[in-house]
């Protein structure tokens, strides 16, 4: 059988041609889901593949459904119970369909979640390349910020499970495009942007830990009352004040300061952002002026 690369070469009078690949290409050209797969799901996948191809018709529930809705219903429940909430059974459950006919569709819970992996990517607002580095990394760092506060479970996922899926390979594409800007070397490119998405990374990992103490003070506050937390809490500052230890913290507390109020979560990650870029423009102009030594 002919590849689609020979197939490519063939076409052009033995010169390499460009070949288009689409969605379902890229998944294969990438795919590492089979490799883990659960053997009772490869089973019953297998068994659902063979009755398409001996011609057996899905059942008219199942043709309704589409491997899309799937996926969105999945992010949905994910959003709402996290990802660990994420089984065949629960989004059947959600579509109103039988757990079964998921696997007309989708072969695997681990296909699922490398599909809603990528169906995040698909929202995420990639911004167009302007030309300006800097501008550019900047539209990317609070892109990335948006779409990681909006699917929490995201974070279960990072450094560990890169599907590479069509939606995934295009914003790694954007990407480096971006920093192809600087000129840099391939490595150092990728240090860069490696380096930029940790900054985003760490960021909302902390952010979702202050929503967790702001949710558990809440419930501090329906407990006791309003009135006795902040009686306890002027106790406290008393008796930390007596011991003259900790003037610098007294005088962010005299001054209302909180550190991890979320009014000023956006002035935070804009101030450690720029930082960042400053950082990474010294760097390019010192290798900059090292090339032309």
């Amino acid at each position: 059988m002919t590849s689609q690369h020979e197939a490519g070469q063939q076409a052009a009078g033995g010169k390499e041609a460009v070949v288009e690949l689409d969605d379902d290409d890229l998944w294969a050209t990438f795919d590492r889901r089979h490799a883990g797969r659960d053997r009772r799901e490869q089973r019953v996948h297998q068994r659902f593949k063979d009755m398409q191809q001996e011609g057996h018709p899905a059942p008219r529930r199942v043709r309704s459904l589409s491997r899309d809705e799937i996926v969105k219903a999945a992010i949905k429940v994910a959003d709402a119970e996290g990802a660990q909430a994420i089984s065949m059974r629960r989004i059947a459950r959600e579509l109103h369909a039988g757990a079964m006919s998921l696997y007309w569709h989708v072969s695997s819970k681990d296909e699922l979640l490398d599909l809603m992996l990528d169906g995040v990517e698909a929202e995420r607002q990639f911004p167009e390349v302007t030309g300006d580095w800097r501008t550019d990394l900047h539209a990317m760092a609070w892109a990335q910020r948006t779409a990681l506060r909006e699917h929490e479970w995201l974070m279960d996922f990072i450094g560990g499970r890169p599907p590479l899926g069509p939606n995934t390979m295009r914003n790694l594409e954007r990407s480096l495009a971006v920093i192809d800007q600087l000129g840099l070397d391939t490595v150092t490119a990728l240090n860069v942007l490696g380096t930029l998405a940790t900054y985003v990374i760490g960021v909302v990992l902390r952010e979702f830990r202050e929503m967790g103490v702001e949710r558990r003070d809440a419930e501090v506050i329906a407990e006791l009352g309003e009135e006795k937390l902040n009686s306890w809490v002027s106790e406290q500052t008393r008796k930390i004040k007596a011991t003259g230890q900790f003037p610098h913290f007294i005088k962010m507390w005299d001054e209302g300061i909180d550190p991890d109020s979320p009014e000023t979560r956006d002035q935070r990650f804009e101030f450690g952002l720029q930082c960042l870029l400053d950082g990474i423009a010294t760097q390019v102009i010192a290798k900059a002026a090292v090339a032309k030594e």
